[in-house]
C-alpha cells in the first residue's frame, strides 16, 4: 500500500529566497542613481564645507588650519550679525502672515465651485522663475516714474511712498511681501489637500450643535489641520532662513544693508571675497541655527498639533 509524504518546504523556501534577491538587486539598481547624485553632490560637499570652516583658503593657495578661529570672526563680524537680523526679520513677517493668509484662502476655496481653476491661478507664482517674479516686482516697487506700486499712490490718493527697494527699512517689508505673494500658492494647495482628509461628517456635527462658522473654524478645522500647519511653518521657516535667489536680483544687497541675508553674506564671502573658510564657517553656523530652530518647532508640536481625529 503507497504512503502518502508531504512535500517538502525547502524549494518553495529557497524560491521565495531568490525572489527577494532579484526585488533587492532591482530596488539596488533603481535606487543607485538618487544614492550616487546624494552622496557626491550633497553629503561630500557637506563634509568637505565642514573641514573648511576650519581652514584659511582663497580657492588657489595652500590652506592653513585656523581651528575655530572662522567661527569666532563670525559671531563677532557686525556683518554676520546684521545678516542674521535681517534673515530672522524676514521671516517672522513671512512665516506668520503668509500661513495665516494660505489658510484663509484654503478654507474659502475649499467648499467652492471650480476650486481647481483657482488653484492653479494660485500656483503659477510657485511655478514661476524665481528671476522672472523678482524682475517683474522690480518694476512694482520702483521709486521712480516706472514705479507701478508709487504711482498708484500718488494719481489716486494723493500719497508719496517710500523707497520699497533701496530703504534698509522698507526692503525687508518688500522682500517680505513678493516672498508671500510667490509662495502663498504652494501653501494654499498643501492646506486644501489637508482639508480634504477631514471627514465631512465631523463638520455636519459642528453645524448640528450650533456652532458658528467662527467656532467651526477655531474648534474643528484648525485643530484637525494642525499636522499640516506644522509640516508647512517648518518648510517655510527653513525656506526663510534659506533666502537668496529672489532678494538678488530683486534688490542689490551690496548697496542696501536691509537686504543683506545669511546666505548672501557666505555668497559674499566665497565668490566676491574668496575666504572660503570664512564662507564655511557661516555656512556652517546657517546649518546650526536651522538645526535648533526646527528642533524647537518638533519640541513645541506637542502641544498645539493633533494628529487623531
Amino acid at each position: 500500500m503507497a504512503t502518502l509524504t508531504r512535500p517538502t518546504a525547502a524549494p518553495a523556501r529557497t524560491s521565495a529566497k531568490k525572489v527577494r534577491n532579484r526585488d533587492g538587486l532591482w530596488a539596488a539598481f533603481f535606487l543607485a542613481p538618487q544614492v550616487l547624485g546624494l552622496v557626491l553632490f550633497l553629503i561630500v560637499p557637506l563634509l568637505f564645507a565642514v573641514v573648511l570652516a576650519f581652514m584659511k583658503w582663497d580657492g588657489l593657495g595652500a590652506t592653513e588650519w585656523v581651528g575655530f578661529d572662522n567661527f569666532a570672526a563670525q559671531l563677532s563680524s557686525p556683518d554676520f550679525g546684521r545678516a542674521v537680523w535681517n534673515t530672522v526679520a524676514i521671516a517672522l513677517i513671512t512665516v506668520p502672515v503668509g500661513l495665516t493668509l494660505a489658510v484663509l484662502v484654503a478654507v474659502g476655496l475649499n467648499n467652492l465651485k471650480g476650486s481647481n481653476v483657482y488653484r492653479v491661478l494660485y500656483f503659477m507664482p510657485v511655478v514661476t522663475s524665481s528671476v522672472a517674479v523678482a524682475l517683474i516686482w522690480q518694476v512694482i516697487l520702483a521709486n521712480d516714474e516706472n514705479g507701478v506700486l508709487n504711482t498708484t499712490l500718488q494719481n489716486l490718493f494723493g500719497i508719496t511712498g517710500p523707497d520699497w527697494l533701496g530703504s534698509p527699512s522698507w526692503v525687508i517689508v518688500s522682500i517680505a511681501a513678493v516672498t508671500i505673494w510667490s509662495s502663498l500658492g504652494l501653501n494654499v494647495v498643501i492646506f486644501m489637500a489637508g482639508l480634504q482628509t477631514i471627514p465631512p461628517a465631523i463638520f455636519e456635527a459642528s453645524r448640528i450643535d450650533g456652532a458658528t462658522a467662527f467656532q467651526t473654524f477655531r474648534r474643528v478645522t484648525l485643530p484637525l489641520l494642525s499636522p499640516t500647519i506644522f509640516f508647512s511653518t517648518v518648510v517655510a521657516v527653513i525656506s526663510s532662513l534659506q533666502a537668496f535667489d529672489l532678494i538678488y536680483v530683486l534688490v542689490d544687497p551690496k548697496d542696501n544693508e536691509g537686504a543683506q541675508t545669511i546666505v548672501y553674506h557666505l555668497f559674499d564671502l566665497g565668490f566676491k571675497k574668496f575666504e572660503f573658510g570664512m564662507s564655511s564657517a557661516a555656512g556652517v553656523l546657517l546649518l546650526v541655527l536651522t538645526l535648533i530652530v526646527t528642533l524647537v518647532q518638533f519640541m513645541a508640536q506637542k502641544r498645539f498639533v493633533h494628529y487623531d481625529s
